[in-house]
């Protein structure tokens, strides 16, 4: 097929730029005349390949090309981080979007939704086919536009959203609270923004498809429904747990299960907890829901921690989404979590509410009559992607051959012998010129590791999610020479950091990955950052016995026995390094048990409700 689609080059090239937008035009029509869409893809793609040429002066290579004729054939393809992922797409968005059907590109974050719209929309124009873009502040009617155009970026945060306010609007239509004439809206209707935005699911592209459809998956998206007076007095009671919650102990008032990251008070600690005083909004609140509140806000004391699951801006808890580093703009967390953060931050408390409508991200994606995805890390994922999407993992070869070099693992017995070890690596590249991204899993380490270049001169820039900003530009110069950026995830996913003049000839780009993360897949993203289209570049993880992973994938017993034995010990052997991966697999697979829990219950929830006559996205009855 590809041989096929490079035969039709030359005549492609002999065409005026208005031919080819009218061979474009033609496609269109003999696919909605009911031409099948596999027929067309030859020229299609011929045409594209030529509008990329054109306009952006970007002709797609041929694995970018395979990549493109896998994704139409409901694939996940795998290509190599700087492998032009962007590019490809939109082959098979042009092709299914000839279909004028909804065709919806989804990406991680608004920013990466936003840049990929306007830097592809030219190829589209050029074939005749308009381009919207989803944002997170955007008006009712701004969004309808955007979803009528032939091919809409966004996230799929906002799909999904977009998805259960039109879900309840067509419930408030079919309930006679809006007038319909003739299966439509009246005018009036329309002029109050109170039509759907979404046209019928048809072709969606996931890019980086094992975080969307995999990692985001554990955590359903749900609209909440109007509060009730109980939920107001429930304020009352999470300022006064929050207040009381550090008198409470581990193993005299609660136990704490850290396999589960769950608190139950014990016999004294609900003794401790009758005997505090109480405001009295708490006179009609049983006691029972009184532990609750309790040990939810000791959960929160422990475990929800300020500039690394969140931050305080503008008088909110803005969550900080652990996959990509970014703010998780209008997320919340739920069963009352999000409102134990406030009261323990002193923010207003939001009432925390029931659900109006919720869909989790398996069951909206496997709406779409069509389905592909694409990533860097995906063969780790290939079991999960097929069971659950009936989607393979196709991986596809680089353009170039890969020259990226790991350097060998660093284990130190603490964690500030590691950062220590950090700071004299990033000043060795340094004094060589060489660029360097250093990789760090939450805002509070990007911040303290700044300050210890700070402490030894070195010139650096800092991009987290208080810096959101700029990272356009951060982004820019983090490859020029003597370059030194610290990062979270912001710099791993869509992240594309070119090397400046004679970089290449010092070595390329350096990445420096102070953490193992939750999952494998996260790790690869920061280390693809360099080595990027066959150039020059190397990575080199560091880790010390002190670090968060054993804890969490080990336990606490064997993480405190090794965090011992690294303070003790005058040297530790590379062997150790399998720890960190055993740590890792149990924690990875403690989430795929998670994701399997809940669409386990959602399968049951909807069978529940479809049995009862409602309609399953709908937390309340029709």
């Amino acid at each position: 097929m590809v041989a096929r689609i490079g035969e039709l080059e030359p005549q492609c090239q002999s065409l005026t730029d208005s031919d080819l937008r009218k061979r474009s035009l033609a496609l269109r029509y003999r696919a909605r005349s009911g031409e099948p869409l596999g027929r067309l893809l030859p020229e299609t793609y011929a045409l594209v390949r030529e509008a990329g040429r054109r306009r952006l002066n970007m002709r797609h290579f041929d694995v970018q090309v395979l990549g493109g004729i896998a994704l139409f054939h409901h694939a996940i393809v795998e290509m190599q981080t700087g492998e032009g992922k962007t590019l490809t797409a939109t082959l098979p968005m042009c092709l299914y979007a000839l279909a004028g059907q909804g065709c919806h590109l989804a990406t991680v974050n608004d920013y990466l939704a936003k840049r990929d719209a306007e830097w592809m929309g030219p190829i589209y124009e050029a074939l005749g086919l308009t381009v919207g873009v989803i944002q997170t502040d955007m008006s009712q009617e701004a969004r309808r536009k955007a979803y009528a155009a032939d091919v809409t970026y966004g996230t799929a945060k906002e799909f999904g959203f977009d998805f259960l306010r039109d879900r309840l609007l067509l419930r408030k239509i079919r309930e006679g609270q809006s007038d319909l004439i003739g299966g439509m809206l009246a005018d009036r209707s329309e002029e109050h923004g109170e039509l759907p935005v979404q046209r019928e699911p048809f072709f969606a592209l996931v890019d980086e498809a094992d975080s969307i459809l995999i990692d985001e998956a554990r955590t359903p998206l749900i609209i909440s429904a109007l509060p009730t007076e109980e939920e107001k007095i429930a304020v009352e009671c999470y300022k006064w747990a929050a207040s009381t919650a550090r008198q409470f102990l581990e193993d005299e008032d609660y136990e704490y299960d850290h396999e589960k990251k769950s608190v139950e008070l014990t016999r004294a600690g609900r003794r401790k907890a009758r005997q505090l005083p109480k405001p009295d909004a708490l006179a009609t609140v049983g006691m029972f829901h009184v532990y609750e509140y309790l040990e939810r806000a000791i959960k929160v004391a422990r475990d929800f921690i300020r500039d690394r699951e969140y931050v305080v801006r503008d008088g909110e808890i803005v969550i900080v989404d652990e996959f990509t580093g970014r703010m998780a703009e209008g997320r919340k967390w739920r069963d009352g979590i999000h409102q134990a953060v406030e009261a323990k931050e002193g923010v207003e408390v939001t009432v925390a509410t029931g659900q109006a409508a919720r869909v989790t991200v398996q069951d909206f994606f496997l709406r779409y009559r069509h389905l592909a995805g694409m990533t860097g890390t995906g063969r780790d994922s290939s079991r999960e992607l097929r069971r659950i999407y009936k989607c393979p993992v196709i991986i596809i070869p680089t353009n170039r051959p890969s020259i990226r070099k790991r350097l060998p693992d660093l284990i130190f017995g603490t964690e500030e012998e590691k950062w220590n070890a950090v700071v004299d690596e990033t000043c060795e590249m340094h004094a060589l010129g060489r660029p360097v991204l250093i990789g760090t899993r939450s805002i509070e380490k990007s911040e303290f590791l700044s300050g210890l270049l700070k402490r030894r001169g070195i010139e650096h820039e800092v991009l987290n999610a208080h810096y959101v900003e700029q990272e356009a530009a951060i982004v820019a110069e983090a490859g020029k020479m003597r370059r030194v950026t610290v990062s979270t995830n912001m710099a791993g996913r869509g992240t594309d950091i070119r090397l400046g003049p004679g970089v290449a000839e010092l070595g390329g780009l350096h990445v420096i990955c102070t953490e193992m993360h939750d999952a494998a897949r996260i790790d690869w993203q920061l280390r693809g950052r360099c080595g990027r289209q066959g150039d020059p570049g190397s990575f080199r993880q560091f880790l010390s016995l002190e670090d968060e992973l054993l804890e969490k994938g080990l336990g606490p017993r064997r993480a405190a026995r090794y965090a011992g034995l690294g303070r003790r010990a005058k040297r530790l052997f590379p062997e150790l390094a399998s720890l960190f991966r055993k740590a890792q697999r149990r924690i990875e697979r403690r989430h795929f048990r998670d994701r399997q829990a809940l669409m386990h219950f959602e399968r049951e929830r909807k069978k529940m409700q479809r049995q009862m006559g409602q309609d399953p996205y709908l937390d309340t009855p029709n």
